[in-house]
């Protein structure tokens, strides 16, 4: 298949942890917005949890009225998100599962087991005209359930690949690295848009961006960390990059194969 623009959403939350970790209202999540989209990205993406550990009601608030960009609204399954992304209409929502306990999103959300509790909140919120996506891993069985709530997107849990490359256990990481690519394909198939995240970075990054049947990576904590070094805008700059270069290699290998 021919390849289209792979996006770039950067996930701003982690700036909201540092504000968060002293009190008062600096880092800025909504500047850091606006530097993403001006270094080059598609959209931002931010997670009002539960608990409010990093984004804000305020943040959400602000990020709809001041934003020029898309935002995308990550968000539990819940009665009070749900209300909350309703009223806020957000360009996009991506539905995640969620743990008070858990210091960032484990695995992907078991849509197969959660079918009928899904689907009031995906129609709900598709009604809104706001565009949803569900975190999912890459089984067949999930995304296939995906597909029947009528979601129009999934979004591709990386994060046992991303771990496993860079903790060097290769057989895992060519394991996990096949179900993502047969996932993003199948998915492809049942005509679902095909988004991926988390853990990635530059390399990974790159990599994952040869897969056509993907159309836009969220990426957060590793530019976040990044940026203490070389400023989210660089960082930015240089993920736009190597995402590049990854679609590049699928553009040539598509014009070997057509040649």
């Amino acid at each position: 298949m021919s390849a289209p623009k792979i996006r770039l959403g950067i996930n701003i939350d982690h700036v909201a942890t540092l504000r968060n970790a002293r009190g008062g209202v600096l880092p800025d999540p909504l500047r850091a917005a606006h530097l993403a989209a001006e270094a080059g990205a598609d959209n931002i993406t931010a997670h009002l949890r539960e608990d409010r550990r990093h984004i804000r009601d305020d943040d959400i608030a602000r990020l709809v009225a001041e934003l020029d960009s898309p935002l995308n609204m990550e968000m539990a399954a819940t009665e009070e998100m749900t209300a909350i992304a309703l009223e806020a209409k957000p360009h996009a929502a991506c539905l995640v599962p969620e743990r008070r306990e858990e210091r960032t999103t484990e695995g992907g959300l078991d849509v197969l087991s959660q079918e009928a509790t899904l689907a009031p909140v995906v129609a709900a919120l598709g009604d809104a005209g706001i565009r949803v996506s569900l975190f999912i891993g890459a089984e067949r069985p999930q995304i296939a359930a995906a597909a029947r709530l009528s979601a129009p997107a999934i979004e591709i849990h990386t994060g046992g690949w991303c771990d496993a490359v860079t903790e060097g256990r290769d057989k895992d990481a060519e394991r996990e690295w096949q179900a993502i690519a047969d996932g993003a394909r199948y998915a492809d198939s049942l005509g679902l848009e095909v988004h991926a995240g988390h853990g990635l970075d530059y390399d990974t990054a790159k990599k994952i961006s040869t897969l056509p049947e993907i159309v836009e990576l969220n990426i957060g904590h590793f530019l976040i960390g990044e940026a203490v070094f070389i400023g989210l805008a660089e960082a930015i700059r240089r993920m736009r990059a190597a995402m590049d270069k990854g679609r590049e290699a699928v553009r040539l290998r598509e014009g070997d194969s057509v040649a």
